[in-house]
Parts: structure tokens; C-alpha cells; sequence
């Protein structure tokens, strides 16, 4: 047993060290570079039915997923048969219907003003908690507008998940409430959706979300030039 373990966190070593290391993916005759944020680790080469249908749960079947990545620590738990923790994790897509045409940029600004269209104004609440109580579970809130351009639009939203049971009977339900960002990206006439959540506990898990967004559309956008 102690053997097998060894051999599953040297394993998950590899794969992480071989997921530090932009990769590409095959979108009809374009070749799209794709990276994880620092600190994750895409999980396509697991190849686990239980990652895959998790991916599955946060996109629209009509999507092809790109990338899953969750955290270096999560992989390795996974990898070790020790539960993850999954409070942070990211997701690229890009629609079927398009990944082998090229997109243009009146396609892209059809496809970005039908992402924001029904949203709403952006919501700036004193104190988010007390606001996502106050809010439908499940229900998703624009926060703010994080980047509006030809090329790339992002939003922040948030939502309060259905509470997760306690360890024990006497110890009730725990809330907790998802931060998520959404952004459409156009990358060599392709349409690229990356969307990065966070469980919220502080407002520095605000802070990381926003800027793990930014940092993220900008990097594949560096290695993706028109």
C-alpha cells in the first residue's frame, strides 16, 4: 500500500510538472496555445470519468472543453485518493458549432453581446455575504463588468450554493457562496470561453479572482498574437 502511494505522488508530481508548460489544442486549422493559471494543473491527462463529468456540470454540452484545471494541492490529493477540496478551479471551452470555422469579428461581437445580454446592472453590495443571503440559492449576480473590449469581455458574478452538510448530525449546515468569472476571448479567429471560480471567505478571495481573470486573458492572449 505504502508502495502504491509512492507511485501515485510521483505520478502526480509528473503530471503536474508536465502541466506547468503551455500546450496546444486543434481548432480546425488554427492552432490555439493554451496555458493554466499559475498554480493549477489541467486535468485532461488524468483522463478520470469524475473529473470529466465535473467539467461537464459547469458549460453547456454544446461546448467542447479544453482545459479543467484544478489547484496543484488538489491534483495531488486526487491522485493520491484523498479527497479534494475544490475551492478553486477554471475551465476553458470554445462553442462546437464554431471551433472549426474561422470566427469573425462581427461573429465574436454577436457571440460577446449575447453573453451579457439579460444580466442585469452589476451589483456593488457593502457586504457580499449578506447580500447572497439574501439572494435565491443558485441565483447568479453580476458584480461588476471586469473587461469590455473588441477582443475580450469578462464579468464577475457570484452565487450561494446549496449548504454543504457538516461532519457530524449536531453540527449543521455550512453556506458557502461562488465567485465566478466568465470572459469570451478572440484568439487566432477563434472564440475562446475561460471561466475561473473561487469560493468566497474573504474579501481577498474577491481580489484573487478578479486578478487571476486578468492575468489569465492576458497570458493566452501573449500566446495567441492576431
Amino acid at each position: 500500500m505504502a508502495l502504491m502511494r509512492t507511485i501515485a505522488c510521483l505520478l502526480a508530481f509528473l503530471s503536474l510538472h508536465c502541466a506547468a508548460a503551455p500546450f496546444t489544442v486543434r481548432l480546425g486549422i488554427e492552432r490555439i496555445v493554451l496555458d493554466t493559471p499559475p498554480g493549477f494543473a489541467d486535468t485532461t491527462d488524468l483522463a478520470s470519468p469524475r473529473l470529466q463529468d465535473l467539467a461537464a456540470e459547469l458549460t453547456s454540452a454544446s461546448n467542447r472543453i479544453l482545459l479543467f484545471a484544478l489547484t496543484d494541492a488538489d491534483v495531488r490529493k486526487f491522485t493520491s485518493g484523498d479527497p479534494i477540496e475544490l475551492q478553486r478551479y477554471v475551465i476553458a471551452v470554445t462553442p462546437k458549432g464554431l471551433e472549426r470555422d474561422r470566427v469573425t469579428d462581427a461573429q465574436f461581437a454577436a457571440l460577446a453581446a449575447d453573453a451579457q445580454r439579460d444580466l442585469g446592472k452589476p451589483v456593488q453590495p457593502p457586504d457580499l455575504v449578506k447580500f447572497l443571503e439574501s439572494q435565491p440559492i443558485g441565483k447568479a449576480n453580476l458584480l461588476a463588468e471586469l473587461r469590455k473590449e473588441a477582443t475580450a469581455v469578462s464579468i464577475l458574478q457570484a452565487t450561494r450554493t446549496p449548504p454543504v452538510p457538516g461532519p457530524n448530525f449536531w453540527s449543521g449546515s455550512k453556506p458557502q457562496y461562488l465567485l465566478f468569472t466568465t470572459s469570451l476571448v478572440y484568439l487566432r479567429s477563434r472564440a475562446l470561453q475561460l471561466m475561473v471560480f473561487g469560493l468566497y471567505y474573504s474579501p481577498a478571495d474577491l481580489e484573487w479572482v478578479t486578478t487571476a481573470t486578468q492575468r489569465w486573458v492576458d497570458e493566452l492572449r501573449r500566446l495567441n498574437p492576431r
